[in-house]
């Protein structure tokens, strides 16, 4: 039996840090790298006598979640204690929501692979709900001890629960970027996965392909990168089958990836709902949000990138992939729009009988997807972090519109501003002498010489050969040191030959 037997079936668990200053129950500060234990109030380590206070900057970054994803916001919600005993956890309860969570519903939609095997998937969403992070369990450096660091311990924690609708770790991987840019474009998190302000847990199973009964599911827990957690699915897929496949059982467990090994490893046996114990906090008076919160909170939402994407495809003319590109995050977005805004202002560019931006834009959205992008990728920035702004990238491209610099040279150009070597466009083209020769004067005579020297090509072309016009071209081009206008040079070339 193999693989195409079976049908894959994933949920994920997502814990988004929300970007508070404090704790969720206490004033304690959730900034990260502080030494061990030294953002830790009463509250926090459970001292007796202490009372949580709710951050009402988490509820408000719950609430604009809840909004984006087209969620039910519970107006009555209630903290609840999840019962379980763990040395980083010195209350021996989480505070947490259960029954009646403060997210409920929603969906989000995910592109799915590349090309002509792209498609869209819906994923829905059970439910968000908030809770405190525990400490962390440090097991070095101790001399064969283990210590505790309760810094993260209350820490505000959005977690996201999705239906099991995800079929494959590709599906499961597009759905986890794409929240990942969610909670950063609407601001309710950071979402730096390498200080664990984003992690996912994969509940995967298997099941015979038509079939309705879910199988036996296992849990990856902590998986703080793409990469890994498309590693970690498909190694507990490949384990679970082959269990299966040789007549074993599947056990309800919690699992780790180990990425080294390649493979996962039972931690414990999987707890359910009743193990914990789940009653509500009798601390905490339920969580009452009103009609005219969420109203207000709506207006400060930005505009959600579906509905950007379709903007820019309707208003902008772009290409569905491009819009997808530049939608990736509100970085990427910014930059586009700010790039558009930036050649509104250049004077002297011809636009025909379109608008500016609608006649700039698919030019832009090249150049940013094709080089800056690039360039981003390879250095490991954000385009945040772009060392080419957008109002550089706005002046490099007016010079090709204007016709002072060619598509090639404009490489050049971009490279030079990338590497520091000049504030602006103008001054490098200036500096390097890169601007383009428009005088048909200067290029007539070059154009002369090439023909003279390469008869050859030029009986080929009269000929009908149309690859022996463009050896003429770059012959041209490269006499010229790449300075002639293209678009004189082949008009001038075709009248020379009767073309």
């Amino acid at each position: 039996m193999s693989r195409a037997d079976w049908e894959v079936v994933i949920g994920l668990e997502t814990h988004v840090q929300l970007s508070t200053q404090s704790k969720i129950f206490s004033g304690s500060s959730t900034a990260f790298g502080a030494e061990p234990n030294r953002q830790a109030a009463a509250i926090d380590i459970a001292l007796p006598g202490v009372l949580p206070v709710l951050n009402r900057g988490a509820v408000e970054r719950a609430i604009r979640f809840g909004l984006a994803i087209g969620a039910k916001v519970a107006p009555t919600s209630i903290f609840a204690r999840k019962n379980y005993f763990y040395p980083d956890l010195p209350k021996g309860y989480q505070i947490s929501q259960y029954e009646l969570p403060v997210v409920q519903g929603g969906t989000i939609t995910v592109q799915v692979g590349e090309g002509d095997k792209a498609y869209e998937k819906v994923i829905e969403l059970t439910r968000a709900h908030l809770e405190e992070d525990a400490g962390k369990s440090l097991h070095e450096d101790f001399h064969g001890m283990s210590g505790i660091d309760l810094n993260r311990a209350g820490t505000p924690l959005l977690e996201i629960v999705t239906e099991p609708v995800m079929r494959s770790s590709d599906e499961a991987v597009a759905y986890a970027r794409a929240l990942h840019s969610l909670v950063r474009w609407i601001d309710i998190s950071d979402g730096n996965m390498q200080e664990g302000s984003f992690r996912c847990d994969a509940n995967v199973s298997v099941r015979k392909k038509g079939t309705e009964k879910l199988g036996t599911r296992r849990e990856v827990k902590n998986l703080n990168s793409f990469r890994f957690l498309k590693e970690a699915i498909e190694a507990e897929i490949a384990y679970q089958i082959e269990t299966l496949e040789d007549g074993g059982t599947i056990q309800q467990a919690t699992v780790l990836f180990d990425p080294d090994a390649g493979e996962t490893r039972a931690m414990r046996s999987k707890e359910d709902a009743q193990d914990y114990r789940y009653f509500p906090d009798p601390d905490l008076l339920p969580l009452v949000i009103s009609d005219e919160w969420i109203a207000r909170v709506k207006g400060e939402l930005p505009e959600l990138p579906a509905a950007k994407k379709a903007r820019y495809q309707s208003e902008l003319m772009l290409l569905p992939q491009d819009a997808e590109a530049l939608t990736s995050s509100l970085d990427a977005a910014t930059y586009f729009e700010s790039t558009l805004a930036a050649l509104r202002d250049i004077p002297e560019i011809p636009y025909q009988t379109q608008t500016p931006d609608v006649a700039n834009a698919k030019h832009v959205a090249n150049w940013i997807i094709n080089n800056v992008a690039a360039a981003l990728n390879r250095e490991q920035l954000s385009f945040a972090e772009s060392k080419v702004t957008p109002e550089q990238l706005a002046g490099l491209l007016a010079n090709i519109f204007k016709s002072v610099i060619s598509g090639n040279t404009a490489r050049k150009v971009f490279d030079a501003l990338w590497g520091g070597e000049g504030a602006s466009a103008d001054e490098v083209i200036e500096k390097q002498g890169l601007k383009q020769v428009t005088d048909l004067s200067a290029i007539e005579p070059i154009i002369d010489e090439v023909l003279a020297a390469n008869q050859k090509s030029v009986e080929e072309f009269r000929a009908g050969k149309e690859k022996a016009f463009n050896a003429l071209v770059g012959q041209v081009m490269k006499a010229s040191k790449g300075k002639a206008s293209p678009a004189q040079v082949n008009e001038l070339l075709k009248r020379k030959l009767g073309g």
